[in-house]
């Protein structure tokens, strides 16, 4: 998965994040756990392994993270965010 980043805007804080489709006009905003996620895909981390650091910071089951990680980004994908 990668981003298309050149149209992207992003402003991320504790709180969340938002992201500006400029391409699109469209804003879309994320919580703090969608802007952790967000900001570990910017960085490469694979799905895994951002579930398994997730699961260590809230004491989830990772395989229940990992799947809704996967889900997430299934909505990133539908939203042209990510690409695939």
């Amino acid at each position: 998965m990668r981003r298309d980043a050149s149209h992207l805007r992003t402003v991320a804080n504790a709180d969340g994040a938002v992201i500006l489709d400029t391409r699109r006009g469209r804003i879309s905003t994320l919580n703090s756990t969608g802007a952790y996620v967000w900001a570990a895909l910017e960085r490469g981390d694979e799905v895994g392994q951002i579930a398994a650091e997730l699961a260590r910071e809230t004491g989830e089951h990772v395989d229940a993270l990992e799947r809704d990680v996967r889900q997430f980004i299934s909505a990133l994908m539908a939203e042209q965010l990510l690409i695939h």
